[in-house]
């Protein structure tokens, strides 16, 4: 049985579910853009400074970790705000929550488990949006 009210129409989902989606998506959207563009614009000794990592790995790597942050903040808000195949807001979703575990994993590997708060925050976002647009309040394309 699903849920319907009593016209036999769907429910809408909640002013404060949407409210949040949207804010966490913006949220997603401005952390992974900022660090996309750190990563892929810093000169690499700049870059080692705030993240000593990026120091230790080839300017390939650390510019296509840039380029995948960049991909995952613009995918997990432009297709829902423009309703332009809304979809993939939900596999940017998939990416974002996969990248943070597997930056998780990555740091606490290196025993930098004081910068993995961001990484956990990141991925409780990234897996809200990923439950809630895919479930509870999916976009509709345009059409």
């Amino acid at each position: 049985m699903s849920a319907t009210t009593t016209n036999d129409l769907p429910l809408q989902p909640s002013l404060a579910l949407r409210i949040g989606l949207w804010t966490a998506q913006a949220l997603v959207f401005a952390l992974f853009a900022f660090a996309g563009v750190t990563k892929l614009f810093t000169p690499i000794p700049e870059l080692a400074q705030m993240m000593p990592w990026a120091g230790e790995y080839s300017v390939g790597f650390v510019r296509t970790i840039g380029l995948i942050d960049l991909a995952g903040g613009l995918g997990i808000l432009l297709p829902s705000l423009t309703r332009i195949l809304p979809r993939l807001t939900v596999l940017a979703a998939l990416g974002c929550s996969t990248l943070q575990v597997f930056a998780l994993a990555f740091h606490l590997s290196r025993g930098e488990g004081a910068v993995t708060p961001l990484n956990i925050v990141l991925l409780a976002l990234s897996l809200f949006v990923l439950w809630g647009r895919n479930s509870k309040a999916p976009i509709a394309p345009r059409g």
